[in-house]
């Protein structure tokens, strides 16, 4: 893998769901540091093109290369071990248990022999404590139940979480979509922080222009499954960006008949 090759690179994919195409000639690259922005409105294919990504659903045409390798995943796990990791908004939390037993839910350390095993609290704490503390941020207490944090704290621990876990490729579903101002600014320097810190390559899955054109390196829209935007941030204005999303030259036509 050369420095210029992108981590995740999908070539022409399209994904059918029977006789429905939900995706069609996406081309999309992927590279450490960047912050890619996939923007849409409801049924744009935003979600569908993250469970390509993220594992859950195979393409039906093209091809998803991974480190310049064409590949098919089969399973979530199988794109973790590659180091591609989903954010999702449900963010897959238990809101009783406390911060750094979220932090390593489903990858808990343990110490003993079996069977006499038992959770190694000490080390988690720790290694959560760390992780945190690297990307800078602050909680008050690492045993107050995660449920008690913001929605802006839960996500960005979140973000942290899939980092220590060796994320090279980071898909954030929607997460500053219920967030107020403060909270969204929050999320959106950890995002930006994850490429620019830990040359991580991130997918920013949004809605919302303006949130994606202060963090973004990089803008795709789609519309209908087909990727109708394609630029880079040197190549494209907030306004340009707000033009294609809100349908661009469909709207211009629409105009054209109302006014005739």
């Amino acid at each position: 893998m050369t420095d210029d090759t992108a981590i995740v690179e999908l070539a022409d994919v399209g994904k059918d769901y029977g006789n429905l195409h939900a995706l069609s000639g996406i081309n999309l690259q992927v590279r450490q540091g960047e912050v890619t922005c996939i923007l849409g409105d409801n049924g744009a294919g935003k979600s569908t093109l993250i469970k390509v990504v993220a594992g859950l659903h195979q393409h039906s045409s093209g091809e998803y290369r991974i480190d310049g390798r064409a590949t098919t995943l089969d399973s979530p796990r199988q794109a973790l071990d590659l180091g591609i990791a989903a954010v999702y908004q449900d963010l897959a939390l238990v809101s009783l248990m406390p911060v750094w037993r979220n932090f390593f839910l489903g990858s808990e350390l343990t110490t003993g022999s079996w069977p006499f095993t038992k959770l190694d609290r000490d080390t988690m704490w720790r290694e959560t404590d760390d992780a945190l503390t690297k990307m800078g941020i602050e909680l008050a207490d690492l045993e107050q139940p995660i449920g008690t944090l913001s929605g802006g704290q839960k996500q960005v621990v979140a973000i942290a979480r899939a980092i220590h876990f060796g994320a090279r490729v980071l898909i954030l579903d929607e997460p500053t979509a219920a967030l107020g101002v403060h909270q969204s600014g929050l999320v959106l320097k950890y995002v930006a922080s994850a490429a620019r810190e830990h040359n991580v390559g991130d997918i920013f899955i949004t809605h919302n222009p303006h949130h994606a054109y202060l963090v973004g390196d990089h803008f795709s829209v789609l519309n209908q499954g087909e990727m109708t935007l394609d630029e880079k941030r040197e190549d494209l204005s907030l306004d340009d960006l707000m033009y294609h999303m809100g349908g661009g030259a469909g709207l211009e036509a629409l105009e054209h008949e109302l006014r005739n």
